[in-house]
């Protein structure tokens, strides 16, 4: 197996995440409490994460002799990135559970994302910067959405309730 860079490296934990992030928003679209706007929001979520992967996969395979390596590398991120899911969200979890987690998820994709735009700030990959400049204000955009659905979720609860 090829030896990866830094940018390589980093650039397959961007693709398992996204390969994850559509397992994440179809898990939680299932969930109880769910309004149909959120459903919707999990939706567009879902096929962004698919888009962004392909797009990163595509950029993976200009990394000559490394496609197969940073491949590998974003299974393993992937399955790491379920079994957290799978360890958070159990059969009692609710929509609110669900949109908890995608929070902490999104956040790590952000970050994760906004690394990778900084490790190519030296490497000059013009298909890494493009993918950046396309991806970073997506992944803003899942975070903000999600976290606003949590809070949307939370102020339907009843704090007095006992859970």
């Amino acid at each position: 197996m090829a030896e990866l860079t830094n940018l390589e490296s980093k650039l397959g934990e961007v693709i398992g995440l996204a390969m994850a992030a559509q397992g994440a928003t179809q898990k939680v679209s299932r969930l109880d409490d769910l309004d149909g706007d959120l459903e919707q929001e999990l939706e567009r979520m879902q096929s962004e994460a698919k888009e962004a992967e392909e797009r990163a996969t595509e950029i993976a395979g200009s990394f000559e002799g490394k496609k197969t390596a940073i491949l590998e590398e974003a299974r393993e991120v992937k399955q790491k990135a379920t079994e957290m899911m799978q360890d958070y969200l159990d059969r009692a979890s609710d929509a609110l559970d669900g949109f908890e987690f995608l929070t902490m998820a999104e956040a790590g994709e952000v970050g994760h994302w906004e690394i990778l735009k900084t490790l190519n700030e030296r490497a000059r990959n013009n298909g890494v910067q493009e993918l950046v400049e396309w991806g970073i204000p997506i992944q803003q955009r899942h975070l903000e959405t999600v976290r606003q659905g949590s809070l949307k979720l939370a102020s339907e609860e009843d704090p007095n309730e006992t859970s």
